[in-house]
């Protein structure tokens, strides 16, 4: 069992993390990670490794959205993890991913998992959040619902959506009654 000092202690640093991201402070964010430092950025399979791995990434997002904010919305408390449930915002203004600027702002629901070492250091960040949502937030991605995400969606896939609406016309004749 985890004692509650050490649970306060998980707790405080994982709090001193948040106020170090909003305060941009690549240094003190690096801080309150352990030896064995990991970063997860699940929606993209990635993962971190190190001090110099989990600061590369930190320095790319920071200089993609350097206005970013975390809002802390929930906390949740295990024996070995705490987790937060979050709200990031920022604008896109640096490279990420690839990605020029596009100068749009986004607001991220998000989800974190933080482990710890046995010094009480964060032994890792695992996060958690929609990525077809980020990308539609800084207008990549359309919703196939809409009449410019139909459009575009046959522009960049004409294969699939082809095979798409054979396969639905299809499905509709064999359900159609016959007539005489």
């Amino acid at each position: 069992m985890v004692m509650p000092d050490k649970l306060d202690g998980r707790i405080r640093l994982v709090e001193e993390h948040v106020q170090a991201e909003n305060a941009h402070d690549l240094d003190r964010i690096m801080t309150t990670f352990g030896e064995q430092a990991r970063y997860e950025d699940q929606p993209w399979d990635e993962q971190h490794q190190g001090p110099g791995g989990v600061r590369a990434y930190y320095m790319q997002l920071l200089s993609a959205l350097p206005d970013l904010h975390i809002a802390i919305e929930r906390r949740h408390v295990t024996p070995d993890d705490v987790i937060l449930e979050v709200t990031i915002t920022g604008t896109h203004r640096g490279e990420w991913r690839g990605l020029p600027a596009t100068g749009r702002r986004v607001r991220i629901p998000l989800c974190a998992v933080y482990t710890f070492d046995d010094a009480g250091k964060l032994a890792g960040e695992r996060i958690y959040y929609d990525r077809a949502a980020v990308l539609g937030q800084i207008g990549l991605f359309h919703e196939p619902s809409t009449a410019l995400g139909r459009s575009l969606t046959a522009l960049t896939h004409p294969v699939t959506v082809l095979r798409a609406y054979v396969s639905a016309v299809v499905r509709r004749m064999r359900n159609r009654p016959a007539t005489i």
